[in-house]
């Protein structure tokens, strides 16, 4: 299993550089602020920074409790049945399902938004933004997955290959690469592509509640929250009616008591 985590440290790094390039090589979008680098900077400094703080509190805390969690699930599975390629696809399924909601639900619930919020507050995407999230939003999600684990008896491994691919789909669709017309048209039939996340990300409330799906696509088209609208390089991003904030600011915005959804 160690042999197995530090293989996705390597993929999730090179994915995020890959695409961390490619987005400055064909660039669906602009900066707004392009003329005033050190605004440029600080926006990624401050994504940096809240990774940072993330990737501190997942070997303390994230990572023992979903190894805590694995070795108390439920134990409803006969011994090997998580080994065949179609139960893992089902419980990646189930997994993807489960993020759905859970996105979903933090848009919908005040509290849960308090910390979400600080992920939607950012005024650019780039595949800086998928490491953009409050060290509470983390903590939280850490729970509801680990409940999520000991329900359905899933093993470590099972956990660790839908994390991977959740931060692999996360870097993709929060990118500013522009893709071709056709190519990502043909993809978001499938998976959430940076055309139909953009819209998550629209500055105005009726598109950021839409579009919650992580990998696929098809629980949106499912669950009625499919949104059509299509990515225009001008848009505005973050969230309605407020502007970016400073890190001060981020790290203290969800424990205040005036936050409320624009």
């Amino acid at each position: 299993m160690q042999v197995f985590l530090e293989n996705k440290i390597l993929i999730v790094a090179f994915w995020l550089v890959l695409f961390f390039v490619l987005e400055r090589l064909r660039p669906m979008a602009v900066p707004p602020t392009l003329t005033h680098r050190p605004q440029i900077k600080g926006r990624v400094l401050r994504n940096g920074i809240l990774w940072f703080c993330n990737s501190l509190l997942s070997p303390v805390v994230v990572l023992p409790l979903t190894a805590w969690a694995t070795a108390h699930t439920l134990g409803w599975r006969p011994d090997g049945f998580d080994k065949s390629l179609i139960v893992l696809s089902v419980d990646l399924l189930l997994l993807d399902l489960l993020i759905y909601w859970w996105h979903r639900l933090n848009h919908q619930i005040p509290f849960l938004w308090r910390f979400h919020e600080v992920h939607h507050l950012d005024s650019f995407l780039d595949s800086t933004s998928a490491l953009r999230f409050h060290f509470g939003e983390v903590l939280l999600s850490a729970v509801v997955r680990a409940g999520a684990v000991i329900m359905l008896d899933l093993s470590l491994k099972t956990v660790v290959i839908f994390e991977t691919c959740v931060l692999i789909s996360t870097i993709f669709h929060h990118s500013n690469i522009r893709l071709p017309r056709a190519v990502e048209r043909g993809l978001s039939w499938v998976i959430i592509t940076p055309g139909l996340h953009w819209i998550h990300h629209h500055a105005l409330r009726r598109d950021t509640d839409s579009n919650y799906g992580t990998i696929l696509t098809c629980w949106d088209r499912i669950f009625g929250s499919h949104n059509r609208a299509q990515r225009s390089p001008t848009m505005p991003i973050g969230v309605e009616g407020l502007t970016e904030k400073s890190m001060r600011d981020l790290l203290l915005r969800p424990f205040r008591r005036t936050i409320k959804k624009a």
